[in-house]
């Protein structure tokens, strides 16, 4: 008897977080078709609404590299911090 998963819904805020953690910092540009690959159907607008979400939060830091494209990229605690 073959088993079945089932997959649960996954918040969007923790796939950033661990595609973040797996490739580093990244554009995002780059992030959002990273994120496509996991949501099928994602806007920029839901995207920036998550990611700012995780910058108030402190999960992330989004600085501005150019007109219309950002650096996203995770903040994480050195070795120095306790």
């Amino acid at each position: 008897m073959a088993e079945t998963k089932t997959w649960g819904p996954r918040p969007m805020s923790l796939v950033v977080a661990e595609t973040l953690h797996k490739k580093g910092a990244m554009t995002d540009i780059e992030l959002l078709s990273e994120m496509k690959d996991s949501y099928g159907d994602l806007s920029f607008r839901e995207l920036n609404r998550t990611l700012l979400k995780l910058e108030v939060e402190g999960v992330i830091r989004v600085s501005r590299l150019m007109k219309g494209k950002r650096r996203v990229e995770l903040v994480g605690k050195t070795d120095t911090e306790s």
